[in-house]
């Protein structure tokens, strides 16, 4: 007898979306938008990377939205004339680095939270998403000092070690809340079976969590890869800069911004993170959903 009445409360629903100028101001019209905001920083890019310099300065003669005789002189100059490979393979390696430290460190914390029942485990957890709140300029200062004193400047190190005071804890909140989907009943029987805590986490937990896992994975490697003050701080020499801090070291001088350079390398830099956030979307978006529901 339900079925029925929710079927015909979808279908009545549904019904507002009939007519061709309903659907263009309620579905089309919105998406259009969302669309041209997301996707024209990309546009941008493309277009000031591709365009010669006589064609960046004169916005006279030029439209600064369209390009004429494109070049990719400022690609060839990124990518042969610069240390610009080196600089990408140190982000890649502090990043995936740092995220697989914190995702191992935020794990262990996750679960001990939620499922060994201590007391105060409730207020242990919301300290510990406080601690993300902290801005990193605030904490870069007594970071070096400590950096310094243990013989890690300018060492891709010092940013390995730092980048988790930021990265754990979200993540350790976000996992807090997709471990709490994941129904206790099924530790408990493997419990009775003489399962260890270890091999329950292993073997039961992280494999329903995958999708928890992967949309902190992802958060955690966006900010290591984006992230400048503390890789400005850090690091001096050019051959263990990251590409945010040494694209604006090489390709501005004083008041002098080479654009079209530094447009191709946030291109070139970005297109990873994008291939990433495509494959791994809809984990992303389910992980996200079930920690904020919780």
């Amino acid at each position: 007898m339900n079925q029925p009445i929710q079927t015909a409360d979808a279908s009545e629903g549904m019904s507002y979306l009939d007519t061709l100028p309903r659907r263009v101001v309620t579905v089309f019209l919105p998406l259009a938008l969302i669309m041209i905001v997301l996707l024209f920083p990309f546009y941008w890019m493309v277009l000031t990377a591709i365009k010669p310099d006589n064609q960046l300065l004169d916005m006279n003669h030029y439209n600064p939205f369209f390009v004429v005789g494109p070049t990719l002189s400022h690609i060839d100059q990124l990518l042969f004339q610069s240390h610009y490979p080196r600089w990408m393979w140190n982000t890649f390696f502090v990043a995936f680095s740092a995220t697989g430290l914190s995702m191992f460190a935020s794990v262990l914390a996750a679960y001990a939270i939620v499922r060994l029942r201590f007391r105060g485990a409730d207020w242990v957890g919301g300290a510990i998403f406080l601690a993300y709140l902290v801005p990193p300029s605030i904490l870069f200062i007594p970071l070096a000092s400590v950096v310094v004193r243990f013989g890690l400047f300018n060492s891709p190190l010092a940013l390995i070690l730092t980048y988790p005071t930021f990265l754990i804890p979200f993540s350790t909140w976000l996992l807090m809340g997709y471990f709490k989907t994941i129904p206790f009943e099924l530790e408990e029987c493997a419990l009775m079976d003489g399962a260890s805590r270890w091999q329950i986490l292993t073997g039961v937990i992280l494999p329903l969590a995958v999708p928890g896992l992967i949309s902190a994975g992802i958060f955690s490697l966006t900010l290591c890869w984006n992230e400048f003050i503390y890789a400005l701080t850090f690091i001096s020499s050019d051959d263990n800069k990251t590409a945010p801090v040494a694209l604006v070291n090489a390709f501005v001088d004083g008041d002098v911004y080479h654009w079209g350079t530094l447009m191709a390398g946030a291109l070139c830099g970005s297109l990873p993170l994008v291939i990433l956030y495509s494959f791994f979307v809809e984990y992303y978006v389910s992980a996200m959903t079930g920690a904020v529901k919780e």
